[in-house]
């Protein structure tokens, strides 16, 4: 039986770089070998190859019909991205094909679609994974399968003007006690734009006005958001992979931060093209207001894959396009003096009680416009709540000193 003559049989992927997976992007050709090793003759129907790649998500919510009855509600989708089907060997007469003792390689080759895919992506709730299957077919045996994954990045070029857009926004909020008001604590902040890529710092200009007779920390946040969504239902995960604490504002004073940098981790790119996978950022700077809720201003950010000024063009392969940037694939998280918050500690309190209460936020009527395999392993689970409203045009400009005197304090 060619089971027991059967020593290897394998998917090999052609990469640029022995120690380093290929990775992929819309357009680009996938190449590689199949490859058998026998230790002695062997007789073989056909050698056939199967590429897919698609979206799926699944998860399931216990619900009540009454007082002793309860049922299990089952929520799934999927997106297909990828269906490449290729013979590598069969004869043309429907004979069998005898392979002597010894190593067969059978290359084979295809081009992903040319339409948008979407990266790679796994998580809890979902995944989004493309893989090449094979199946040997021999007489009187079972089929014999073998699958290996491979990975797609989707290009996201921060040097789009959407991108290179600043982010600033003001918010306020009245400390109150026994129904007394104690003064106002107000927030202004602005970052330089909207789009950055993993490992850099974002410079934040921010200034806090404290009204009050109690002193207040200011602190920012980055954090990210997944979305599954099937059946016109969300599953939302959050997770802070960032944080900043600032330096106290005391009583009746004023702070203002001239460049306070936040490093981004080394976290996936955003993915807004999947119509039921999302993964999104925000920068949000927050302070504890006394007597009130959590006084949060927030940021949209996209982290993308190209940096500023990149080199190479959207023509050339995806694996020397990354080139300047792929850092982030190898990256491991940097050690910190202390792990990020929980994000319910960043979460305001009609935040909180929304989520207590069931409420959950409708998606958008088009979802059409709109992550976590082993190379985004490393980016945590966390409870989703929809994009902000926020305004790309600094609506308070005067208050704050936008000159970047120090990059670093």
């Amino acid at each position: 039986m060619i089971f027991d003559k059967l020593k290897k049989f394998d998917i090999v992927f052609d990469s640029p770089e022995v120690d380093c997976p290929p990775v992929f992007s819309s357009g680009d050709v996938v190449s590689g070998r199949v490859v058998l090793d026998l230790s002695g003759e062997s007789r073989v129907d056909s050698l056939k190859l199967h590429a897919e790649g698609f979206a799926k998500v699944h998860w399931t919510e216990s619900r009540s019909a009454g007082s002793s009855t309860a049922y299990t509600q089952n929520y799934s989708d999927e997106v297909e991205y990828l269906n490449r089907r290729e013979v590598l060997l069969q004869a043309d007469n429907g004979e069998v094909t005898i392979l002597p003792a010894g190593r067969h390689e059978f290359p084979f080759s295809f081009q992903l679609p040319e339409e948008t895919l979407v990266t790679s992506f796994e998580g809890k709730h979902g995944s989004i994974r493309y893989w090449v299957k094979v199946k040997l077919h021999r007489p009187w045996a079972t089929v014999k399968k073998i699958k290996k994954e491979f990975t797609v990045i989707e290009p996201i070029d921060i040097n789009t003007p959407a991108l290179l857009a600043p982010q600033a926004g003001t918010k306020d909020k009245m400390a109150r006690a026994w129904y007394r008001n104690f003064g106002q604590v107000s927030v202004t902040a602005k970052i330089d734009r909207k789009g950055y890529t993993p490992g850099e710092v974002i410079p934040v200009f921010a200034e806090f006005d404290n009204s009050t007779s109690r002193s207040v920390v200011p602190k920012a946040y980055i954090t990210q958001t997944q979305t599954f969504i099937a059946r016109g239902t969300m599953k939302q995960k959050r997770s802070v992979v960032g944080t900043l604490c600032g330096d106290i504002v005391g009583a009746r004073s004023r702070e203002t931060w001239h460049g306070r940098a936040i490093k981004i981790p080394p976290v996936g790119p955003s993915i807004l093209q999947c119509r039921i996978i999302k993964v999104e950022y925000m920068l949000k700077v927050c302070v504890d207001v006394p007597g009130t809720s959590k006084l949060c201003l927030e940021l949209p950010l996209v982290i993308g894959t190209i940096p500023l000024h990149p080199f190479g063009s959207r023509t050339s392969s995806v694996s020397s396009q990354y080139s300047v940037n792929l850092e982030w694939l190898r990256m491991a998280i940097p050690e910190q003096p202390e792990p990020p918050p929980d994000y319910s500690s960043v979460v305001t309190e009609e935040e909180a009680e929304q989520r207590n209460s069931g409420v959950v936020p409708q998606p958008a009527e088009d979802l059409s416009g709109i992550l976590e395999r082993p190379l985004m392993a490393f980016v945590q689970e966390f409870r989703f709540r929809p994009p902000p409203v926020y305004s790309e045009i600094d609506p308070n400009p005067q208050p704050l000193n936008m000159r970047p005197r120090c990059m670093t304090c």
